[in-house]
């Protein structure tokens, strides 16, 4: 097969595609031959060397993928070759096949194509996993979304707005807070000209957000903090803005807050195949009646997977990029 390998760690230009070994599917595994893959900020890390992929994982890239089982391995059942699948992956997604455990299999989604299911399994399960298995945003409740035009971001605002939710997000232009406001959103905060803190209070009668998802970290734990209701959740998902920064307990004790931080990838099977069961039972119906859906910016070629990374690094995109198998 052929994929997306990383010899040197560096820029775009380390991404080189390769012949290399035909994966094999272990105890509880299928193959999957892989129509379309999607890029994710962890993939840019792995790509920069700061980000390895956990033990036993695939060397190559790539954190979700849609596409065709070809070949099922042993222990399996309820899968058949030729099934049109979406899946969660711990890595290999930018190659054109990946050996995926069962329990991250989803099947494609009503009214969803093959190819576009690939935007599908990271954001969903990030965010239900954060939103709502984690934080229990409920009906109501106001939910601060940083980075609304991203792909978490856009997933974020349709299911939340889809439990009934009202939804604040931040973005740097008014294009993609436009965006953001067609998908649903409710209160819109162009961080790079308002502070989201004051402009929250202002928007919610000083209340503040019942959940925060947030990708920048430590440049925004104060400013979140400050943000949160009464009883509110942070939910800490990235670290754009850095690792390290000071938090006020005395705040967070005020408000009786909490704050989690959760990465997706090295979580155990069990775990990402409870994520993976959830998000099938709670998300797939609401695709299927077409309240929520994939946003998708752009695709490029799987082999071309340097420029899809210049362009998310670039943050000149509303939703997804993705990599399509050739």
């Amino acid at each position: 097969m052929h994929a997306i390998t990383i010899p040197e760690p560096g820029g775009p230009e380390a991404l080189v595609w390769a012949e290399v070994p035909d994966p094999v599917p272990g105890e509880g595994e299928v193959l999957v031959e892989v129509v379309a893959g999607a890029v994710n900020r962890a993939d840019i890390l792995q790509r920069q060397g700061f980000y390895n992929p956990p033990p036993g994982a695939s060397p190559y890239p790539g954190l979700e993928c849609s596409g065709r089982i070809a070949e099922v391995g042993p222990g399996v059942s309820g899968w058949s070759v030729g099934d049109e699948v979406c899946a969660l992956l711990a890595g290999g997604g930018y190659a054109t096949k990946v050996a995926v455990p069962a329990g991250q299999l989803l099947p494609v989604p009503a009214g969803v194509d093959l190819k576009r299911a690939a935007a599908l399994p990271e954001v969903v399960c990030t965010v239900w996993s954060n939103v709502f298995m984690i934080s229990h945003l409920r009906p109501g409740e106001t939910l601060l979304v940083h980075g609304g035009s991203s792909g978490i971001g856009t997933m974020a605002i349709q299911l939340a707005k889809a439990v009934g939710a009202k939804v604040a997000v931040t973005a740097g232009t008014k294009e993609k807070l436009d965006q953001c406001a067609e998908l649903g959103a409710d209160i819109l905060v162009n961080y790079r000209e308002q502070d989201f803190v004051e402009e929250l209070k202002q928007a919610t009668g000083g209340a503040g957000a019942d959940v925060i998802l947030d990708n920048m970290g430590a440049k925004y734990l104060d400013r979140n903090v400050r943000a949160l209701a009464v009883n509110g959740r942070l939910a800490i998902i990235g670290m754009q803005g850095g690792i390290k920064a000071e938090l006020n307990i005395g705040a967070l004790l005020t408000k009786r807050a909490a704050i989690s931080a959760t990465s997706l990838r090295a979580r155990p099977l069990a775990e990402k195949t409870a994520i993976v069961s959830a998000v099938r039972e709670h998300v797939w119906p609401l695709i299927a009646a077409r309240q929520v859906r994939p946003v998708v910016d752009s695709e490029f070629p799987m082999s071309d997977a340097a420029a899809a990374h210049r362009l998310v690094e670039e943050s000149g995109h509303v939703g997804k990029v993705l990599l399509v198998a050739p």
